[in-house]
């Protein structure tokens, strides 16, 4: 625990798979009264002390090898309950982005060991984003996940919506995962309690929950309060500020003030998901637009210096956008071309290349959509801490850099966001 008078309590601990969703629970936690810091990359056992109520930290390991994932997680959990978290929450995507070997719940099985517990809940529902699971089944809008975008991932295709059966194959034991059920979630807190008393009973160590709507995550934090670990997506995290004022020790807070932005804007997005690629499509109707391209990034038909050269002529006016958003069939002829590693890693050097030239050209306003992406510009940049600020859109927040230069970024995972949200993010330029 930190020692520093100066440095209120921790009161939450997060770790989150990747960048975008790390914001996006930032974002959730502040629009429900936290103050909360985002700490970027692995932290470091000398950094300051940093004074927040919620401290996210912004992993890269939603598609790492599962030891590194794990240990990446349970370093910045040591790390954070050093400093005083009296609670952790591990973060993933609301439509459960892993693969069959992990990394959900060999992560979440380690964080269980940690802090030396025998059970914890996995709640990916987002009702405001349209994800909802019933019956253990997740779905996006009104399709399961296995017949959404998200079964055609190029990194992490979710071809099974039952996520009781997914992440016991996670899991070091299939029957150590259970299901918290619709019609207990449907009662409240008091019943969801019980339904997680049955489960510890059976040795159940990770359940599933159901829940349909807003009311459903609101019953379900609170059931929660108590759990030493808790994992999931942003939803289930807006009830958590409620817990603590509960027990008086968060106070109310005043909404951030809405950042004031220095253009130009540089949009880049590496997000193939559909909602990035319509948002792509609305902004390129108005703004100059890159399209990256892996096979000739590869071959050297098309380089970062000139893209990043014709980037900063265009940035005369007030935005450009950079994107390598593609069709799942040019995705797949990528993949075929140079291989699924090889394509995603050519594509991420790129922007991250690419941002640092924009940065060190004067560009102070960037917008980055897709996790993978977010995690390399982060890391070409040296970003290591943000301030969460106000919304654009639901689970994208402003973040103001704490450090040189000043910059303010959003970080959009591919799925969220409006269509016309890379539009609506320029509009606040008009505003500061």
């Amino acid at each position: 625990m930190s020692k520093d008078p100066r440095v209120r309590p921790l009161l939450l601990g997060a770790i989150a798979d990747d960048v975008t969703g790390a914001t996006d629970l930032g974002s959730t936690l502040s629009r429900n009264g936290m103050d909360v810091v985002q700490v970027l990359g692995p932290p470091a056992a000398d950094d300051e002390p940093v004074e927040a109520d919620a401290i996210v930290v912004a992993l890269k390991t939603r598609t790492a090898p599962v030891d590194q994932a794990v240990s990446q997680s349970v370093d910045a959990a040591r790390w954070l309950l050093e400093r005083g978290a009296r609670q952790l929450f591990f973060k993933y995507c609301s439509t459960f982005d892993s693969t069959e070997s992990g990394n959900i719940g060999p992560v979440a099985e380690a964080l269980l060991d940690l802090v030396e517990e025998d059970f914890t809940v996995a709640c990916p529902a987002y009702p405001e984003n349209e994800r909802t699971v019933y019956q253990g089944h997740l779905f996006v809008g009104d399709r399961l996940l296995s017949e959404s975008g998200m079964g055609h991932h190029p990194l992490t295709p979710m071809a099974d919506a039952d996520l009781v059966r997914f992440l016991g194959k996670q899991c070091r034991r299939p029957d150590s995962v259970g299901l918290v059920p619709f019609d207990a979630v449907d009662l409240g807190a008091s019943a969801i309690r019980v339904s997680i008393g049955e489960l510890r009973g059976q040795g159940v160590r990770l359940a599933v929950v159901d829940a349909t709507k807003e009311d459903h995550l609101w019953s379900t934090a609170t059931a929660v309060a108590e759990l030493r670990l808790v994992t999931g997506g942003s939803g289930i995290a807006r009830g958590l500020p409620a817990n603590y004022r509960r027990i008086d020790a968060l106070p109310q807070r005043i909404e951030p003030e809405p950042p004031r932005l220095v253009p130009p804007v540089a949009v880049l997005a590496g997000s193939c998901s559909e909602a990035t690629r319509a948002q792509v499509a609305a902004m390129a109707a108005r703004h100059p637009t890159f399209a990256l391209d892996p096979i000739a990034l590869a071959t050297g038909r098309q380089t970062v210096e000139a893209v990043a050269a014709e980037a900063r002529s265009a940035l005369e006016g007030e935005a450009v956008l950079i994107h390598s958003t593609a069709a799942p069939e040019e995705i797949e002829k990528a993949q075929k071309t140079l291989g699924r590693e090889q394509a995603s890693e050519t594509l991420e050097k790129a922007f991250g290349d690419i941002a640092a030239a924009l940065v060190d050209s004067g560009v102070r306003t960037l917008v980055i959509a897709g996790g993978e992406t977010a995690g390399r510009v982060a890391a070409a940049l040296g970003l290591r801490r943000l301030r969460i600020g106000t919304e654009i859109d639901p689970g994208v927040p402003w973040t103001l850099h704490l450090g040189e230069p000043v910059l303010h970024l959003a970080f959009k995972s591919g799925n969220f966001g409006s269509e016309d949200f890379f539009l609506k993010a320029l509009k606040a330029l008009e505003r500061s």
